[in-house]
This record gives structure tokens, sequence and C-alpha cells, in this order.
């Protein structure tokens, strides 16, 4: 009696320390028989990129779903749930300013109760010039930590706010920027939270604002400090695009950033976003 073929998903490791670039088709990618071996595997090395597999819109969806779902996006732009990253004003009127920050080590979805679970980014039209992006694994980052530096880390709380984000790309904000920043409010999340197979990482990023409890200078020399070896090497990937490449990546666990373009360039990355289903506190250790 014939059986049917088990789908295996086929990759190779990009860094030691973060990465891996799947080999499957898109067609075995849609199927859905490999998404619990790209969960699997998207939490063991962080970053997941898809070369060329050129998704289309519907088919993006698709893909997010076996692997989760989408979670409400930012802006409705389309009713697909896929949003239009650019710096385009004319693409992104309500939110280019904020997209700014995308520039700088970022952790999308700090200021949620529930974090995101994955973000998903297929290149549509490139950048002449810069547009890569760049990824950081603050799991293996932490976990290379001495122990007496992660000791000293435990139970530390940082007060993460959209406002100490923007500063980064506009340091001088009119009166009226700098109050419909802060209005957006402000999350207490703890520095090192661990999911629920027991991995440590840390949240980093240009919206960490201060350590609760620390003078500012000791709280910002621990944040920088910490970004600055996180994204060092080895636990740096920096993805330089080609049209129909997806990128996929571990929320979590990631720290990202663009590298600079001229916004104006027409850049375009389609983005969807995959349910969290772990809150921040409930990883707090």
């Amino acid at each position: 009696m014939a059986t049917a073929a088990t789908t295996r998903l086929r990759f190779e490791p990009i860094k030691d320390k973060i990465g891996a670039r799947i080999l499957n088709t898109k067609e075995e990618l849609l199927s859905g028989e490999l998404a619990d071996q790209i969960n699997a595997l998207l939490e063991e090395r962080g970053v997941l990129v898809f070369p060329q597999v050129n998704f289309t819109d519907d088919e993006q969806v698709r893909f997010s779903d076996t692997l989760g779902g989408n979670a409400d996006e930012i802006s409705k732009q389309d009713a697909n749930k896929v949003f239009k990253v650019s710096l385009d004003e004319s693409v992104n009127q309500d939110v280019a300013e904020y997209l700014k920050g995308s520039l700088y080590w970022h952790i999308d979805g700090t200021m949620n109760a529930q974090p995101i679970r994955a973000s998903m980014l297929t290149a549509k039209v490139l950048a002449p010039e810069g547009g890569d992006t760049e990824f950081a694994n603050t799991a293996t980052a932490y976990a290379d930590l001495p122990e007496d530096e992660k000791a000293r880390l435990e139970g530390l709380r940082v007060v993460h706010s959209l406002w100490c984000s923007q500063f980064y790309h506009t340091p001088e904000p009119t009166l009226k920027q700098l109050e419909n920043w802060q209005s957006k409010g402000e999350a207490e999340l703890p520095l090192v939270v661990t999911n629920s197979s027991g991995k440590k990482s840390l949240v980093l990023g240009n919206t960490a604002h201060y350590i609760k409890g620390l003078d500012m200078k000791d709280s910002q020399r621990i944040l920088h400090g910490l970004r600055e070896f996180a994204t060092s090497e080895p636990y740096m990937y920096a993805h330089k695009w080609q049209v129909g490449d997806t990128v996929m990546w571990d929320n979590r666990t990631s720290l990202h950033r663009a590298t600079p373009y001229d916004p104006n360039c027409g850049r375009m990355m389609h983005r969807t976003i995959i349910r969290g289903g772990e809150a921040w506190e409930a990883n707090a250790r």
C-alpha cells in the first residue's frame, strides 16, 4: 500500500549565531505541511530567508496564515492585511514619520501587551542605493553574556516609549510633534524575557527609554552597551535584497533596522505580521 511522502524542510544556515536560508519551493511552502518545521526553525535561528520566492500579496497572506495567522496591522491600507512599508508620505501619509524609526535598531510592538510573534517582508521595489535590512539575534547574544552580567540584568525593568524612538530621526521636534508622540503612551517591560521553551532574550532598541530605579547615566550605559554587543558580529546578519525575496524574523528575539536610503526613491516592501500568543510579562523571569 502506497503512503504519501512527507515534505521535508530544506535549509542551510547563514551564520553560526543567526539566520537560515530556506530552499523549498513556493508550492511546498504554501501547502502548510512545513508550518511546524518552519516555526521551530524560526525560534532556533531567529531569521529565515526565502530567496526570490516571489509571493504575491495573496500568497504572502496565505503563507502567514499557515504559520499562525495575521495580526491587525498599524494601518488598514489593504483589505488583505498586507502593509506597504514605504517612507514616501504619498503612500503612508499617516505613519511615514513613525516609519523613519525603522532606520534604527528596534523591536516591533514593544508598546503592545502581546508581542508580535513574527514579521515577514517581501521586496517589491528596491532602493537604488541603501535599503538593506540588518538583523541581530538578542537570544544568542544573551546566551553568550558572562554569567555575572546575566545575574546583574535579571529583574531589571525598562520603560519603552514611542516618543523616545522618534528623537533618533527628529532631534528637534515641534511641540505639536512631541505632544503627538507622547500621546501614544509608554510600556514597562522586563529587560530579559523568557519564552515558553525557556529561551531567554533581551528586549532592546530605540523605544527602550530607561531602566527603572537606576541613575540615568548608568541606565543608558547598560542599554546602549547591550545593544552594541547584540548587534555586533557574530549576532548580526545584513540582508541585501533582491526583488521577490521574503524574509521572516522572530520578533521576540530579533532587533532589526533598514540601512539609509532616499525616502522618495520608491522602495517598497510588503509586510505581514504573525500573532504573538505570549505576553511580554508572561515571559519575564
